[in-house]
């Protein structure tokens, strides 16, 4: 089974000449922005450049499409653009009203793409565990920096006073039997130590990837997710007990291996590729 993307790079739609170089990064997966990184006298234009490009160059699998949020005038066209096209799916920004997703579920059909829901807004929040469960929602992304203009916060460099609502985020997933969730930016991206420890306290709250704003960021975003090869030896050694055992109890290095330690070691496993 292959390991679930960690690194989705955003990349502006209306710098065309930018797509192939954000799908050659080393990114598990690129998000195409027509929202937040296009003013709107720009937007038609870049939704007519993308499309004419994925026309060009076939399917993308690793390729998402945020779309202008639904109270927008841009959103109704922005989907009707992309459902059905040969690409991974829709980021929906400002997620907030299931009948939302549920009118992009209704477009994408049995075309195998899916919904990943930004929520970034105090409603988004209140609507999440909802959100979570609608048909073709495979991922949340956390919208950080969004949310704490909504919400009139003003958090510390390392969003300590988000920590919760990270964490709710994580619960609403794992309710929703969906992938671990995407979590925000870090918009410093030439502090690479600071980046690294920001992607530690995501992977220890529970999230599965991020989203990065410059390709230099990728390299070490994927790093930080992918198990080390010392939790990889120890994820083999305990499958492999367990492959010996008969059944009753087994133990490994004066450790007995219980299922919470099989579950963890089937995690390191999943997220390396490897089962």
């Amino acid at each position: 089974m292959a390991a679930l993307p960690t690194s989705y790079l955003f990349v502006p739609a209306n710098r065309r000449e930018r797509y192939a170089k954000a799908l050659d990064s080393g990114a598990d997966a690129v998000i195409v922005d027509l929202e937040d990184a296009v003013g709107p006298q720009l937007k038609v234009e870049a939704r007519a450049a993308l499309d004419e490009w994925l026309r060009q160059h076939g399917p993308q699998p690793r390729l998402w499409v945020r779309v202008n949020a639904a109270d927008t005038d841009w959103h109704e066209a922005d989907v009707a653009a992309f459902t059905g096209m040969p690409i991974a799916g829709i980021v929906l920004p400002k997620a907030e009203s299931p009948a939302a997703i549920a009118a992009i579920a209704k477009r994408l059909g049995g075309s195998g793409q899916g919904v990943i829901a930004l929520i970034e807004t105090a409603a988004g929040i209140a609507a999440m565990r909802e959100i979570a469960r609608m048909a073709g929602v495979v991922r949340l992304a956390f919208g950080s920096i969004d949310l704490q203009v909504d919400l009139g916060m003003q958090c510390d460099a390392v969003e300590s006073e988000l920590a919760h609502l990270r964490v709710e985020m994580v619960l609403a997933s794992r309710l929703a039997g969906i992938a671990p969730p995407i979590d925000g930016v870090t918009a410093a991206f030439d502090d690479m130590p600071f980046l690294v420890a920001a992607v530690q306290r995501s992977l220890h709250l529970g999230f599965g990837a991020k989203l990065c704003i410059h390709p230099k960021q990728v390299a070490a975003v994927n790093a930080g997710f992918r198990p080390t090869a010392q939790e990889l030896a120890w994820a083999r050694a305990v499958m492999a007990a367990v492959d010996k055992g008969d059944g009753g109890a087994i133990s490994l290095d004066g450790r007995m291996i219980d299922k919470p330690v099989i579950l963890q070691a089937q995690r390191f496993l999943q997220r390396g590729g490897l089962v």
